[in-house]
């Protein structure tokens, strides 16, 4: 079994889709996103020992959820254009043992202000049902 195949096949096992074939995009053909994407990215590194000191998780996936913050600053990656990840791409990483994209120049801000502005709206959420519960059984 050639190297392709093989990670085609881990593909496949890790998703439950038959049609896989080297050139499937794992994040838009199989519908991988967000926390999926990352644990089976973090799989295939583990299995195929592949470090990952130079992954941009950015340029190939997203992150989980509805972002409010994300409103009023992009997240890392709406900043950036998705890279495709295949199995051909995985194939040659793991034949490799590392990870290496050539990413394109970009800048993402050092703090993730969509994430400051989602906990706060958290934060006030809970405060205000915390009010509410407090006000209903203290009548």
């Amino acid at each position: 079994m050639s190297q392709i195949d093989d990670m085609i096949e881990f593909v496949i096992d890790y998703t439950s889709v038959k049609e896989v074939k080297a050139d499937t995009d794992i994040y838009d053909d199989l519908h991988l996103v967000g926390d999926d994407f990352h644990d089976f990215i973090h799989v295939y590194a583990q299995k195929y020992e592949v470090d990952m000191s130079e992954y941009l998780w950015y340029f190939h996936g997203d992150e989980e959820g509805i972002s409010l913050g994300g409103m009023f600053f992009e997240p890392p990656y709406a900043r950036v254009k998705r890279i495709p990840v295949t199995p051909e791409l995985l194939a040659v990483f793991a034949a490799n043992t590392k990870w290496k994209i050539d990413y394109p120049a970009h800048h993402i801000p050092e703090r993730r202000y969509h994430l400051l502005i989602n906990l706060i709206i958290s934060g006030v959420l809970l405060l205000g049902l915390g009010v509410l519960l407090i006000c209903k059984y203290t009548r």
